[in-house]
């Protein structure tokens, strides 16, 4: 974890200072808490964010109780060092409505990276409840065998199927793909990963 620039919160103007939180790899609003020192420390020490509950009045970790932790890669603070930035590598949603943003503007859209928090999430749910679950239980091998099988039924519809079919076929192979990766113990930011060094290499 690094901090952006050599400027530091100045904590004379308030006890309490606002923090921003910034999705590290896709560069969108996730969420706007508080920090104070002791919440700031913590997050440096942990490497996880931590923020200050005004509501409780006390310190708490980022899916301290949902699982949906955020691992802070930087810290920075604004032109006048009043307000704290946080870029995070989020673990599932960062609201807790189940959004990925707790902006609805932002949160509108669920992408990928959404998709891949609500299948990491259901590791826990009892397999007789979750599909994905279900996959999860039977490890990679079970994963594997339904991309196969997607891949096989997504070619299939590009030939002879429906622009419609396409759609519904590409949506069941990408899922199953977030599936196969999470029961590796892989995420979507290690594809985005390597195809960054793809693209960085020509």
């Amino acid at each position: 974890m690094d901090w952006l620039s050599e400027r530091r919160p100045d904590w004379s103007r308030s006890d309490l200072l606002p923090v921003v939180v910034i999705d590290d790899a896709r560069e969108f609003l996730l969420m706007l808490a508080w920090a104070n020192r002791e919440a700031l420390d913590a997050t440096e020490r942990t490497g996880e964010a931590h923020f200050w509950s005004r509501s409780r009045d006390e310190l708490w970790r980022k899916g301290a109780t949902s699982g949906n932790t955020m691992a802070v890669s930087a810290i920075g603070v604004d032109c006048d060092a009043d307000a704290i930035v946080y870029r995070v590598r989020p673990v599932g949603p960062a609201c807790h409505t189940g959004s990925r943003s707790c902006f609805p503007d932002v949160a509108s859209r669920f992408g990928l990276d959404a998709l891949a928090g609500v299948i990491r999430s259901r590791r826990a749910a009892p397999p007789a409840s979750s599909y994905t679950a279900r996959l999860l239980a039977g490890g990679p091998r079970r994963a594997a065998e339904k991309v196969t099988e997607e891949a096989g039924e997504l070619s299939a519809a590009a030939l002879a199927g429906s622009d419609e079919e396409v759609v519904a076929e590409a949506g069941d192979l990408l899922y199953h793909a977030l599936v196969l990766l999470e029961a590796r113990g892989l995420g979507l930011a290690d594809v985005e990963a390597e195809l960054a060094r793809r693209h960085a290499t020509g």
